[in-house]
């Protein structure tokens, strides 16, 4: 629900304004959001581990690219990280760990 939410909320906060999430990278975190709430509800937990690590590695990697964008176009000045992106950042670690304690708790598979 974090990366859900972060991504209506701003960005980027400058002089002229905040920048929305919606309006670039955080349009593709909604999108990963929903399919991690859909992967909450499989019985399987690799398969939700599976949902839950694509999650985190898309919540982690658009905001770092944001960052780094701003920074190539702008460098430091002028801008700060709005909500939005540290709630999706947090949500993506959030996601990142429970992929692993799935992915750990799952039984072993067995061959038939």
């Amino acid at each position: 629900m974090l990366i859900l939410v972060g991504a209506f909320l701003p960005w980027l906060a400058t002089g002229a304004g905040n920048v929305s999430g919606v309006r670039g990278a955080g349009l593709w975190t909604m999108y990963a959001a929903v399919l991690g709430l859909a992967g909450a509800a499989v019985r399987s937990p690799r398969i939700a581990a599976l949902h839950a690590a694509v999650l985190a590695a898309v919540a982690l990697a658009l905001p770092l690219w944001q960052v780094v964008h701003v920074l190539g176009l702008v460098g430091f000045a002028g801008w700060v990280p709005g909500p939005g992106l540290v709630m999706t950042v947090g949500g993506g670690v959030l996601a990142g760990s429970a992929a692993l304690a799935l992915y750990r708790d799952s039984p072993p598979r067995t061959q038939t």
